[in-house]
């Protein structure tokens, strides 16, 4: 599961950042040699931006890559770290999981009301429900690493799953 969740997970972001890479450089190139640059260039990067974050958040979770506030860390007790890694990733895949419903919710909306982008009229609602499904999963991988063998904190974050 942790295999196939790097593989559709990297494939998404890189695909995306890839995207951007080659939207730009033909952007860059139109405007210098063409004088014309790509209508909605900028629409699309951020929409690609949207699949690279969010396309990405799994993986830095299970990686245990967030940025973190660690000073104390080193005068805590093995055992309170534990508690204390348990009760912030159980925050954490409480609190992404809700905005996963919410946007799920919101994507609805989007649907239901039509809610496009301003230039090139693209449903927004897709990259909602992406944005959903995306944080829903990576709450998934917080509820995972929260559940986790103590055994598995010494050998790395996500080694578990």
């Amino acid at each position: 599961m942790k295999k196939l969740l790097e593989l559709l997970s990297g494939l998404l972001s890189a695909l995306a950042l890839f995207s951007i890479m080659a939207l730009t450089f033909s952007d860059v190139v139109g405007r210098k040699l063409l004088d014309n640059s790509i209508p909605g260039s900028l629409e699309l990067t951020e929409l690609l931006m949207v699949v690279v974050i969010f396309g990405a958040l799994p993986l830095v979770s299970l990686r245990g890559e967030h940025v973190e506030f660690d000073s104390l860390d080193n005068y805590l007790p093995a055992g309170l770290q534990r508690v204390q890694r348990a009760v912030v990733n159980f925050g954490c895949a409480l609190a992404l999981l809700a905005l996963g419903w919410l946007m799920w919710k919101t994507g609805n909306q989007f649907l239901e009301t039509g809610e496009t982008t301003a230039q090139l009229k693209f449903l927004k609602a897709p990259f909602v429900y992406l944005m959903g499904v995306m944080c829903a999963v990576t709450g998934l991988v917080h509820l995972a690493l929260t559940l986790r063998p103590p055994r598995a904190l010494a050998e790395g974050d996500g080694a578990a799953l």
